[in-house]
């Protein structure tokens, strides 16, 4: 089984869990302290949300502020459109922006959402025939 870990900076760690509580996520107490928060989106996906300075601590390179470049978008599937948008809207009320309007491709709705510290997630919806076969213009 694969699990996925996805590590992002953050300028407010409590800013931030409270953030992804919004989102639905839970916070894993085990791996939890003042420098980290493990968010739990289900058995498979988390993230850890890591004090700048932290963050610092696992790379040679610059931490990017993602307030003024994007380095990676993380793209999250829904169930449905309304799904998406019940998503967006818990971000945007906790805090978070919307930097593009929603793209709507009749077979795939995404809308991008801004944590806080400017990680860019994408919450998409895409009609299960279309994700079986692919899109219309790529058959």
């Amino acid at each position: 089984m694969t699990q996925i870990f996805v590590n992002l900076a953050s300028n407010d760690l409590e800013r931030s869990k409270a953030f992804y509580t919004a989102l639905g996520c839970e916070i894993n107490p085990l791996f939890t302290d003042e420098n980290a928060a493990s968010v739990v989106w289900d058995e498979n996906i988390f993230f850890m949300v890591l004090t700048r300075e932290y963050f610092s601590t696992f790379t040679t390179l610059p931490v990017a502020d993602a307030t003024q470049s994007t380095q990676v978008l993380i793209a999250l599937s829904r169930e449905s459109r309304g799904d998406v948008d019940a998503v967006a809207a818990a971000g945007l009320a906790a805090g978070g922006s919307e930097p593009r309007d929603p793209q709507d491709l009749g077979f795939m709705y995404s809308r991008a959402i801004a944590d806080p510290d400017g990680n860019i997630l994408e919450f998409l919806w895409m009609d299960p025939a279309t994700a079986e076969s692919g899109p219309p213009d790529m058959a």
